[in-house]
């Protein structure tokens, strides 16, 4: 925060400050288009690349969540793919994990019938 006079009169102690806050993140427009920008193309490639629709939500959230995390650092289109990266793996083990349950479970029920 910028603390700012706002009485230029007065030189003791008494002065009063209005306190202006500074972003906690840069926001321009132009970068925020070029990480939804970015985002999608990343994201498209990744859909591309799935045989599984079960996964197509899950990355779809790793994507927007990893947008998100990249919007707090300085430079987020440069963070971002690693990012993204990192969430797409844990969908994936996320989902392969379910779909592991479920044949189990299905087994069991079989068995059990």
């Amino acid at each position: 925060m910028n603390a700012v006079p706002t009485d230029h009169t007065r030189p003791d102690a008494s002065w009063q400050f209005a306190l202006v806050p500074e972003p906690a993140a840069p926001f321009t427009r132009t970068g925020e288009n070029e990480l939804e920008r970015l985002k999608n193309r990343l994201l498209r490639d990744a859909l591309t690349r799935v045989s599984n629709t079960l996964l197509v939500a899950p990355l779809r959230r790793a994507a927007n969540e990893a947008a998100a995390l990249a919007w707090l650092e300085p430079h987020p289109l440069l963070v971002f793919p690693m990012l993204f990266e990192e969430k797409a793996v844990g969908a994936r083990r996320r989902a392969q994990k379910q779909q592991q349950i479920e044949a189990r479970s299905a087994a069991i029920m079989a068995n059990a019938a």
